[in-house]
């Protein structure tokens, strides 16, 4: 019995440390807004903005997935925000909407051009959660809610209530 238990400890502990790390998915660390990036922020030629928007259009009703970056699987914010800049832009980004704010700049929300980035604070910590910006008050996100990839307004008061930050990552 004592050689079960030893051996059950550590498989408890890697599955406690997976669950946290799965956890981990769209919010991230949650960082802060003065931290340095670590790696150098990404530029996007701003002539892929339009494919952006079109790319991330194309996948609305795709199923939400904690941890989920493939149409197949579904998405999450953060996966979904990765997928479509990869496939659209060919520009990799993390999987994680803290590591995703770190590499981009803020602009001003008055500023916000279609295939921008929206930040909200969601879960009580910076950089929870985040959608593509489309145009006229309107972004593309993967909402837990819902279960779906929907279009939501920045006018939506539980949005507008907790709206962190406007961000991009194109040139002009």
């Amino acid at each position: 019995m004592t050689i079960a238990l030893r051996i059950s400890f550590p498989l408890r502990l890697i599955a406690t440390v997976t669950v946290l790390l799965v956890l981990g998915g769209c919010a991230g660390s949650g960082g802060q807004q003065g931290q340095r990036p670590s790696r150098p922020p990404v530029v996007v030629d701003a002539e892929h903005r339009n494919e952006v928007v079109m790319t991330a259009l194309a996948l609305l009703e795709s199923h939400y997935k904690y941890g989920g970056s493939a149409p197949i699987n579904g998405f999450d914010c953060s996966g979904l925000v990765a997928y479509v800049f990869n496939n659209a832009a060919g520009q990799a980004l993390p999987h994680n909407t803290a590591a995703i704010a770190s590499l981009s700049r803020p602009i001003a929300r008055r500023k916000l051009k279609a295939g921008d980035f929206v930040f909200f604070n969601t879960l009580n910590r910076p950089f929870s959660h985040m959608g593509i910006y489309l145009g006229d008050g309107n972004f593309i996100n993967a909402p837990s809610s819902g279960g779906r990839v929907r279009i939501d307004s920045l006018g939506n008061p539980y949005f507008a209530k907790r709206f962190e930050s406007a961000r991009t990552v194109f040139d002009s």
